[in-house]
């Protein structure tokens, strides 16, 4: 049987979520206690991958495990507290066979959080930025992300990708209490996302807000193709993947 299972993590001390052969990652920390707990080897397949120190609310990744709902239920139960304190298991779903993690994806959405003045608290989870941002002005240039667009600009080089086609249905800044006041945070929704993008996207949106770029520049940064011509990525701290969507029809055995 094919289970979904849904998770968060605090990215801080990862990797990054995918194997890798030395150091710390979500996927590695997942299989191994797995595995220990099930007394065999145990393998996930994930919604996608984060880069190191990026944080995740929901995450997805499938397993097949020859258990029923009943049993699941156990596992479930002891997973949760076999997890790091970085990682929490946030549900557990059955799905159709052939369901897949990432392929059957219809939407992702991240959010990037910004504070405009330092806090102790929050510096693992949000980027500060001391300089005046003109949000009015970084959400007129966000608006020309909306629709299918190329984006090779905003993409690491040499990524193993058949297509930089991505459809963009929400970018947009808004005034964020989640961590306290002079908090602002950037929704980026998807059908699919190029290694790096967002923080691509952020880092440039930023050099608009500084009144470095003008908004309407921003918009043809989609139609040149070109990397060089995009800002500085901005750091992996405030970068959180928020939501991943999938059709209703994989989910007939959870109803």
């Amino acid at each position: 049987m094919r289970y979904f299972l849904y998770l968060a993590y605090d990215g801080t001390d990862f990797l990054g979520w995918q194997i890798q052969p030395a150091g710390r990652t979500v996927q590695g920390e997942l299989e191994q206690r797995l595995s220990t707990m099930l007394r065999r080897p145990i393998s996930i397949t994930g919604a996608g991958r984060t880069d190191a120190g990026v944080h995740a609310s929901q995450m997805v990744c499938h397993l097949n495990l020859d258990l029923s709902l009943g049993e699941m239920e156990q596992v479930t139960y002891r997973l949760r507290r076999f997890l790091p304190p970085d990682i929490a298991l946030l549900e557990v779903r059955r799905v159709t066979e052939d369901a897949h993690a990432r392929y059957d994806a219809v939407s992702r959405r991240y959010g990037y959080h910004v504070r405009t003045k330092a806090s102790p608290f929050t510096r693992k989870y949000c980027t500060l930025v001391l300089e005046t941002l003109d949000f009015a002005a970084m959400n007129e240039a966000a608006s020309h992300l909306i629709g299918e667009h190329d984006f090779t600009t905003f993409s690491k080089k040499h990524s193993q990708v058949k297509t930089h086609i991505c459809t963009v249905t929400e970018a947009r800044w808004v005034r964020d209490s989640s961590f306290g006041e002079c908090c602002y945070t950037f929704h980026i929704t998807a059908n699919r996302f190029l290694r790096n993008m967002v923080r691509g996207i952020v880092g440039t949106l930023f050099e608009v807000g500084r009144g470095k770029m003008e908004p309407s520049d921003f918009g043809d940064l989609l139609t040149a193709r070109d990397r060089s011509l995009c800002g500085s990525s901005a750091p992996s701290e405030g970068l959180f993947l928020e939501e991943v969507t999938y059709p209703a029809s994989i989910f007939e055995f959870d109803q």
